[in-house]
């Protein structure tokens, strides 16, 4: 509850700063954040003073808001926006990313407020995280480790399809204490390993393949993310090739993760080594991406991106190489930007895994 009300406090002066009054919260990843609630209908309104912030929410959720919001007044409305939008005064933001136009017009039409688009407040709050966010990832890390070493250890890759693979792994992330996958896992054999996000299908894995495994789990609302791509009973050598390639690449990236450093800089020093080796047109993608509440969330490490890293800062590093027809390689972990070099939190073994 302390944790909640200081990031809202945090948000109080990001208003102050844009002349705002009050911030109509309404993307439900943010409501978590600012308030602990995870429930599928909410709105929140933020205001100067805390006393006279407002959460919303309908009676299928007013236990659980008792229990996950216990330190802001409730509101029962199943309209919540707007609900809130009629108690709402002055010079009002709303989160534009996430409102339609219709829901904007609805807001407009409600209560004395003026309503001003307020973008990716909270998301600046949210890119760093604090060390009981870290603690979440570590163990959703974790989850994915254990899953993937279990399935490994069980050792009959081989005749089984993509699809298989992906709901066994699955489960097991489950039976580790996951609350559910982060997304839905990439299995991809053999040629299909060269398709970035490649859906698992009918292929059946044969010896000599490639195995592309990306995949994660959620703990606490936190989501890992992590790629390993292991060669099923023998490796050939261009196969090891491509791979030592990547590895390469990826600690580049790694070791180019420190706080100040400009986002763009860190693709450009993974990059460099794959485009150095004669392959930069096989890396067809970003180098990496900021994960927590979203799998997918700022910072964006890649070619175009803007800003630069912090402390607490959590992020994917996760070049890739691929060969159409024949197979790819991509190695992602998850890490948390630190002063004294960046913390791994995925720990599966990055040496090639012949299985």
């Amino acid at each position: 509850m302390a944790t909640h009300a200081h990031r809202r406090a945090a948000l109080r002066k990001l208003l102050a700063a844009r002349e705002l009054d009050a911030l109509l919260v309404t993307d439900l990843v943010n409501i978590r954040y600012l308030t602990g609630f995870t429930g599928s209908n909410a709105a929140l309104l933020v205001t100067h003073a805390e006393e006279d912030s407002l959460f919303c929410t309908d009676g299928r959720y007013l236990e659980q808001a008792a229990v996950e919001v216990p330190d802001l007044p409730t509101l029962n409305e199943r309209a919540s926006a707007q609900a809130l939008a009629e108690r709402a005064a002055g010079v009002v933001g709303f989160e534009s990313r996430h409102v339609t136009v219709d829901g904007l017009d609805e807001l407009q039409g409600c209560g004395r407020g003026r309503f001003t688009r307020a973008p990716d407040l909270v998301e600046r709050l949210r890119v760093v995280k604090d060390e009981r966010e870290v603690e979440a990832l570590r163990m959703a890390c974790a989850v994915a480790d254990r899953a993937l070493a279990d399935l490994v250890e069980r050792g009959d890759l081989v005749g089984r399809t993509e699809q298989e693979v992906a709901v066994d792994l699955e489960r097991r992330m489950l039976d580790h204490g996951a609350e559910e996958r982060s997304f839905p896992s990439i299995v991809a054999a053999g040629a299909n390993s060269a398709v970035p996000h490649h859906r698992p299908g009918a292929a059946v894995l044969r010896t000599g393949d490639f195995l592309k495994l990306d995949f994660g789990a959620t703990v606490e609302g936190y989501h890992s993310d992590m790629t390993r791509t292991l060669v099923l009973g023998r490796a050939a050598e261009w196969q090891r090739e491509v791979y030592d390639l990547v590895a390469q690449s990826q600690r580049a990236g790694v070791d180019a993760l420190a706080p100040g450093v400009a986002t763009s800089d860190v693709d450009r020093a993974a990059r460099a080594v794959v485009e150095a080796a004669g392959e930069g047109e096989r890396f067809v993608h970003g180098l990496g991406h900021g994960v927590g509440l979203q799998v997918h969330e700022a910072p964006s490490l890649a070619k175009t991106a803007k800003g630069t890293l912090s402390v607490g800062m959590a992020v994917t590093v996760e070049p890739g190489v691929y060969h159409s027809g024949r197979g790819g390689v991509r190695i992602e972990d998850t890490l948390v930007v630190r002063d004294t070099g960046p913390e791994l939190l995925t720990l599966t073994t990055k040496q090639l895994m012949v299985v």
